[in-house]
C-alpha cells in the first residue's frame, strides 16, 4: 500500500482526496493530511481515516508516508517540495511548479540529488480531449498543424484562502496560475516557439486579469492562447480549442471534439475513456476525469508500470519560464 500525505485541503486538495479515494483499489491511500484550517483538514481526513497535522512541514517531518502530495498556494510549493524530497518522499506537486527561478533550480538540484520520483500537476496533458489532440499531432493523421486557438476562461475565482490567487506575488496572476495550462500544452505538442507576442487587460490596480499570446512557429504557423479569470462570478468556466491541420480542422467545444475534414462533412472524435465522477467543492471545475487520470498515472509510475515522463519537473519549469516571458512581453504582472 502506497501511503500518501496530502498537504493542502482546499479546492485542489479536495479534488485529489476524492481521486485517491476512488483509487484505493489500486493500492494507494491517504493516511495523513495537513492544513492550517482544522475544519478543512478534518473534512478530508474523514474520507480515509487519515491522521491530521497542523502544518505541511510537520506532516513531512513526522508522518509515516511514502508520498507527499502538495496542493498548497503556489508561493509555498517550492519549500514543501524540497523538504519532501530531502525527506526521501516521492512527490506530486501541483501546478504551477513555483514562481521564482532560483527555487526552480533548487527543485531540479534536489530532485537529481535524492533520486525520488516527481510529477507535476499539468493536468490537461492527461485529459481526454487533449490526449486525443496530442495523438493526432504526433501521428500526423491530418497532416501538419497550420494554426491553433486555445481559450481558458473563468468567472472570478473567489474561493482561495486569504485571497492568495489575487495576490500577484503568491499566484503569479491568471497567467502563471491558469494560462500556464495552455502554454504548457502548446509546448507539449509543438515544442518551443520561435517568438511570442503578448497583450494584457488589467484591473484598476494594474494587475493582469486577461492575457492574449501568439506563438510563432515559423513558416506561417501561429498559435494563439487567451486566458481570463475576471468575468462575473456566474460566468461558466470554459476551456476550448480549434486546431487547423493540413487535411482537417478539429474543435473542442463543450467537452466534445468534432473533426471537420477538408473534403467535407464532420464527425465526433472518439476520445480515450475517462473516469466519470464529480466533486463539487467550490472551485471552477468539478469533473474528476483528468485529475483521476494523472494521479492514477503517478501511482502506476511509483509501482514501476510507467516512466513518469508525461509531466516532469523539468518540463513544468520550462512552461512557467515561457509564461513569465509572455508576462514580461505584456509589460509585467503589475503595471502602475
Amino acid at each position: 500500500m502506497i501511503k500518501v500525505g496530502l498537504i493542502g485541503c482546499g479546492f485542489m486538495g479536495g479534488m485529489h482526496a476524492a481521486c485517491y479515494k476512488v483509487l484505493e483499489n489500486e493500492g494507494v491511500k491517504v493516511t495523513a493530511v495537513a492544513d492550517v484550517r482544522p475544519e478543512f483538514a478534518k473534512k478530508l481526513a474523514d474520507m480515509s481515516g487519515a491522521d491530521i497535522y497542523a502544518t505541511g512541514m510537520e506532516l513531512i517531518e513526522k508522518a509515516d508516508v511514502d508520498v507527499i502530495d502538495v496542493c498548497l498556494p503556489t508561493h509555498l510549493h517550492a519549500a514543501h517540495g524540497i523538504a519532501a524530497m530531502k525527506a526521501g518522499k516521492d512527490l506530486f506537486l501541483e501546478k504551477p511548479v513555483c514562481l521564482d527561478e532560483a527555487e526552480m533550480e533548487e527543485l531540479l538540484k534536489v530532485e537529481k540529488e535524492t533520486g525520488v520520483k516527481v510529477q507535476i500537476g499539468q493536468v490537461i496533458r492527461q485529459s481526454a480531449a487533449y490526449i486525443w489532440l496530442k495523438g493526432v499531432v504526433d501521428s500526423k493523421e491530418f497532416g501538419a498543424v497550420r494554426s491553433g486557438q486555445f481559450r481558458r476562461l473563468s468567472g472570478y475565482p473567489d474561493w482561495a484562502w486569504e485571497n492568495w490567487l489575487h495576490t500577484p506575488e503568491q499566484s503569479g496572476t491568471v497567467t502563471v496560475d491558469m494560462h500556464v495550462h495552455d502554454a504548457d500544452f502548446i509546448r507539449y505538442i509543438l515544442g518551443e516557439p520561435k517568438a511570442i507576442q503578448s497583450m494584457a487587460n488589467r484591473d484598476e490596480a494594474g494587475v493582469i486579469q486577461q492575457i492574449f499570446t501568439q506563438y510563432d512557429y515559423g513558416n506561417g504557423v501561429a498559435v494563439t492562447a487567451e486566458a481570463c479569470w475576471d468575468y462575473p462570478v456566474e460566468f461558466p468556466f470554459c476551456a476550448d480549442w480549434v486546431v487547423k491541420f493540413e487535411k482537417a480542422t478539429a474543435q473542442l467545444k463543450d467537452g466534445v471534439v468534432t473533426v471537420y475534414p477538408k473534403a467535407g462533412g464532420s464527425y465526433a472524435a472518439e476520445l480515450p475513456a475517462e473516469y466519470e465522477g464529480e466533486n463539487d467543492i467550490g472551485g471552477n471545475v468539478s469533473d474528476l476525469g483528468g485529475y483521476y487520470t494523472e494521479l492514477k498515472y503517478f501511482i502506476e509510475g511509483l509501482q514501476g508500470k510507467n516512466d513518469l515522463s508525461i509531466a516532469t519537473l523539468e518540463e513544468a519549469i520550462k512552461s512557467v519560464k515561457l509564461v513569465k516571458a509572455e508576462v514580461a512581453a505584456a509589460g509585467g504582472a503589475v503595471k502602475k
